[in-house]
């Protein structure tokens, strides 16, 4: 069998693989429009969308995308902007104020075409009115802090937006609109990328204040007062501003966890995938999964080893106060499964090679993974410190795509 280290890699690095913009997006192209053709886009992966895109269209077109530092790649026509994730900064506000203005200034017979991918809701970031950005930064802080799934998250920030939930799309009405979207979400609901500002949005203010209030989100006037300004109602599906709207997934979770499934059966290990859409708090899941893992090495139940589990998904992590740490929910989730179950190797990383803040995209965990400092590590939610210090750390730089996080158990 191949080495259980290189087998894990090549797993992940076929995941990745098969979210590039460059082998998907050609298929997507919309028809030629009698007016122009307007590129606009945010998110992690969404200058090479830019880039693919460009290279794959035959006419003219012009356009303005905004991705994470350091996640540039060079466009002849398309103008790329890098910004701040997780928190945004002047830089993304700046791109997302001029995408409105170039979307207010199409006319029927133009398309918009908005390439979307995960980590967009950060970098276009436009506050809505009476809200300013050092209070949009710190309701992005809280929310971070908070143990929010993306979609309650995303839910409030829409809410205190000129952008999100589907405002850019209705701005470039009566202009067709043509959302690409690199899912990076569980369930790959297009609402859910980037905070859908291409895409109606079936949530509502009052449920907006509903998730502020279940996890005691300390958040500046100005935002609670925007959660309670009825103007701040985002376009609902039904809005006849995104009658001309429509948007497609090009890259998703589940394809790119078939692609590693075929790397290990090319390796001859017998594969389960528990599924693309794991959601939960990072080290319960990783718990939950050790349990599984020790079923099959004690029951044969659900596969027998030699055998590896594969599963995708968003899990969170919560901050507790004090907590001073260099953590992210992939490292997180590794060390929740060593302590359950140590002895097994394991690999967890973001598909953006970005696991939380550090510029890491996770860890490898392996049977002799020295376990003395686990304790003290997991009280101070310093994942990345730890496997920094024992060795196991997965550094590929930025994939330029996001199709979430990988993880998979390899039991032998």
């Amino acid at each position: 069998m191949t080495d259980p280290e290189t087998l894990l890699r090549s797993m992940f690095q076929a995941a990745v693989d098969a979210a590039l913009p460059d082998k998907v997006i050609s298929d997507f192209l919309p028809a030629r429009p009698e007016g122009r053709l307007v590129v606009v886009g945010a998110g992690k992966a969404s200058a090479a969308m830019a880039r693919a895109f460009e290279q794959a269209w035959d006419g003219p077109l012009s356009g303005l995308v905004v991705t994470r530092y350091d996640h540039a790649v060079p466009c002849e026509s398309i103008e790329i902007v890098e910004a701040a994730h997780p928190v945004p900064d002047a830089a993304g506000a700046d791109a997302a104020r001029r995408m409105l203005e170039i979307a207010d200034s199409l006319g029927d017979g133009d398309v918009m075409v908005a390439l979307i991918s995960g980590g967009g809701s950060s970098l276009l970031t436009a506050p809505c009115a009476g809200v300013s950005l050092a209070d949009k930064q710190a309701l992005n802080r809280a929310l971070l802090a908070s143990g929010a799934s993306i979609d309650e998250m995303n839910c409030v920030r829409k809410h205190v937006s000129a952008v999100k939930g589907g405002r850019l799309a209705a701005a470039a009405f009566p202009a067709a609109c043509h959302t690409l979207v690199i899912s990076d979400v569980p369930g790959d609901d297009p609402a859910d990328i980037a905070s859908g500002p291409t895409v109606g949005d079936e949530t509502t203010l009052a449920q907006a204040r509903e998730i502020v209030a279940r996890y005691a989100m300390v958040l500046p006037q100005s935002v609670i007062a925007a959660l309670n300004d009825p103007a701040n109602e985002s376009p609902a599906p039904d809005d006849p501003r995104l009658s001309r709207a429509s948007t497609q997934i090009i890259a998703a979770p589940q394809a790119s966890l078939l692609a590693a499934a075929r790397v290990a059966e090319a390796a001859g290990i017998a594969l389960l995938i528990l599924g693309d859409a794991l959601e939960g708090e990072a080290r319960v899941v990783g718990k939950v999964m050790a349990g599984i893992a020790a079923s099959c090495t004690q029951h044969g139940q659900p596969i027998r080893p030699p055998c590896v589990l594969i599963s995708g998904g968003e899990t969170t992590v919560t901050l507790p106060k004090g907590a001073a740490g260099r953590g992210g929910r992939n490292v997180e989730f590794l060390m929740g499964f060593a302590a359950a179950n140590p002895g097994v190797w394991a690999i967890a990383c973001d598909t953006d090679g970005v696991d939380g803040a550090a510029e890491v995209a996770g860890a490898i965990l392996r049977p002799d993974t020295p376990l003395d400092t686990l304790a003290a590590a997991m009280a101070d939610y310093d994942g990345h410190g730890f496997f920094e210090a024992v060795g196991g750390q997965v550094v590929t730089g930025p994939t330029l795509t996001n199709v979430n996080d990988f993880r998979a158990i390899l039991i032998l």
